[in-house]
C-alpha cells in the first residue's frame, strides 16, 4: 500500500459516513435557516473534519509499533471518529442553545 494512502486510510474510510452525518446535521432542523446558521454549520463541519484529520495524524505518529502496524490503523480510526463526533456534538449543543435561547424565543414570538 502506498504510504500516503496508509497514512490517510482512516479518514478515507470514514468520509462516506462523515458525509451522511454532515448532511443530517446540515438539513435538520429545517428552520430557522438563516445565513448565520449556514455559516455556523459550515464552520462546524469544516472544524470537525479538520479535528478528525489532526487526531488521525496524531495517533498514527504516537501509536506503539510494539504490536505491529495494524495498531496504528486501529488507533487512528478510533481517534479520528471520536474527534469528529466530539466536535459535531459540541456544535449541535451550541447550535441548539443559540437557536432556543431567550433571544431566539423572543424573535419567534414577534
Amino acid at each position: 500500500m502506498h504510504p500516503e494512502v496508509q497514512r490517510n486510510l482512516a479518514l478515507i474510510l470514514f468520509l462516506p459516513w462523515y458525509l451522511i452525518l454532515g448532511a443530517l446535521y446540515w438539513i435538520y432542523p429545517r428552520t430557522p435557516r438563516t445565513p448565520r446558521r449556514r455559516a455556523f454549520d459550515a464552520a462546524a463541519l469544516a472544524l470537525s473534519v479538520l479535528a478528525s484529520a489532526l487526531g488521525m495524524y496524531w495517533s498514527m505518529f504516537n501509536a506503539s509499533l510494539q504490536y505491529g502496524h495494524m495498531w496504528q490503523q486501529v488507533l487512528a480510526t478510533s481517534v479520528c471518529y471520536g474527534m469528529f463526533l466530539a466536535v459535531m456534538t459540541l456544535a449541535w449543543i451550541a447550535r441548539h442553545a443559540w437557536f432556543t435561547g431567550p433571544r431566539a424565543r423572543k424573535a419567534l414570538v414577534q
